[in-house]
């Protein structure tokens, strides 16, 4: 071939193998970018989904992060109490059928009756079961043994207008882009109530404040108690939020007469979590409400936390 039929051929097979390709070309994209579109649009969208979750959690304000790590490790702390409890319990059951064999074992037969011999199992079985109610009686049964006239489930309240304001935390807010849409401050009737557990009480802001508690009825007071949780359950590890000194005042006349010196007191946070203390003054008549001042705490700068407050007395024949 001459050298320009060489030329003419290969521009043919060259305009062939283009014509050729953009056949293909037109064929893959009816056929099938289409489908591998939409699957890289749901990769592309998942991603995209992802990211946003990232995002909102790095706006997620540290100290809600705190709280929540903190409310975690009270739940474990919980769970942890309960495993033990119930490795107690499980122990106490071993006891008490080691007792039951070793009291079976002992026992002579040769000196009782066939009927004795025959009741003997269920007789001791009976007083195992009594042993076993009445430890979980005394468990179940409250420390002070005294009523307490400060319940808010038997009528008290707290007179909230002569009452210290509560601490303000932004730490007991959850917000939602940036909105607070629940605000869990507990109230100041929470010390009226007997749930002691961590984080259940009514905050106010420094070491000194008060709180006017409406009783359930009149009585004349003779005790108060307080109780704080110890430094094993709390989340903090310590408990220098916890009251020191304070003091406990009568107020007459239908809860805004003139206040009545009941005496002053130190709660001792290394002591036992409930404190009962005898009244150091005693008023001849009956009283409707009761003030109790807080004068300083162990230590914590910013708050102090009041977990249950109770007062004793004797009750009026008049409510």
């Amino acid at each position: 071939l001459t050298p320009s039929w060489k030329i003419i051929l290969c521009i043919v097979i060259t305009l062939a193998f283009l014509l050729v390709g953009l056949q293909n070309h037109q064929w893959l994209i009816e056929t099938e970018f289409p489908q591998r579109s939409r699957q890289l649009y749901a990769i592309i969208a998942e991603c995209g989904s992802r990211l946003y979750n990232y995002q909102a959690r790095l706006r997620m304000p540290k100290e809600q992060l705190e709280l929540l790590k903190k409310e975690s490790q009270t739940l474990e702390s919980n769970f942890r109490e309960i495993l033990v409890l119930i490795e107690q319990i499980d122990v106490l059951k071993a006891l008490l059928r080691d007792m039951k064999d070793g009291m079976h074992n002992n026992s002579r037969p040769v000196h009782r009756d066939a009927t004795q011999e025959q009741h003997s199992p269920d007789v001791l079985d009976e007083e195992m079961s009594n042993l076993v109610h009445y430890v979980l009686k005394k468990l179940r049964e409250d420390q002070v043994q005294m009523a307490d006239y400060a319940l808010k489930s038997a009528g008290a309240s707290i007179i909230e207008a002569k009452t210290s304001e509560s601490y303000r935390n932004n730490k007991a807010k959850l917000y939602w882009h940036g909105i607070v849409f629940l605000n869990y401050e507990m109230p100041p009737d929470i010390i009226l109530q007997p749930d002691v557990h961590p984080g259940k009480c009514w905050a106010f802001a420094g070491a000194q404040g008060h709180v006017l508690i409406k009783l359930a009825r009149k009585i004349q007071p003779t005790a108060v108690t307080m109780e704080h949780i110890s430094e094993k359950v709390s989340p903090s590890g310590n408990t220098s939020s916890a009251p020191k000194e304070f003091s406990v005042y009568g107020v007459l006349r239908k809860c805004d007469g003139e206040e009545v010196f009941l005496g002053q007191f130190t709660y001792n946070r290394t002591e036992t979590t409930v404190q009962t203390f005898q009244l150091q003054h005693e008023v001849s008549e009956s009283l409707l409400c009761v003030k109790l001042d807080i004068l300083s705490n162990w230590g914590h700068p910013e708050y102090t936390c009041l977990y249950r407050f109770r007062v004793h007395g004797i009750p009026s024949d008049h409510t």
